[in-house]
């Protein structure tokens, strides 16, 4: 693969990843009634919006550096470091029955987005050197 492509491949991850993470993160703040209706009743409301907001922070962040292609070795660690810090609590709390298995659906969603974050960058000299 040349540079070029794996850097479309990187802008084209950055991008999806961070489009998820704004719909995701953005839902809680926008309509608590649906996520709850969905992800169960929450106690602490102000935090699943703050955990929301950051999560739509971090999206807004991958999807410009993405749409911008500069996609840069500290872009690819928010990115995977997110996915594998939202499936550890996902699959964790899951487990202790602390939240409910729907959780288990993001948290294969996320384990996708660190396997394909991980391919690209063993096979990415760029990122390891980004311009």
């Amino acid at each position: 693969m040349s540079a070029r492509n794996e850097a479309s491949a990187a802008d084209a991850l950055a991008v999806a990843q961070g489009a998820f993470y704004l719909a995701t993160g953005l839902w809680p703040v926008i309509h608590l009634p649906s996520f709850e209706a969905v992800t169960g009743e929450k106690t602490d409301k102000w935090l699943v919006k703050t955990v929301g907001a950051l999560i739509a922070a971090a999206g807004a962040t991958m999807t410009m550096a993405g749409l911008r292609r500069r996609v840069t070795p500290e872009i690819a660690l928010l990115a995977a470091g997110s996915a594998a810090a939202l499936t550890a609590v996902d699959v964790n709390y899951t487990a202790k029955r602390v939240i409910p298995p729907v959780y288990l659906l993001d948290a294969a969603a996320e384990t996708a987005l660190i396997a394909a974050w991980a391919a690209l960058l063993a096979a990415s000299p760029l990122l390891d050197d980004a311009d």
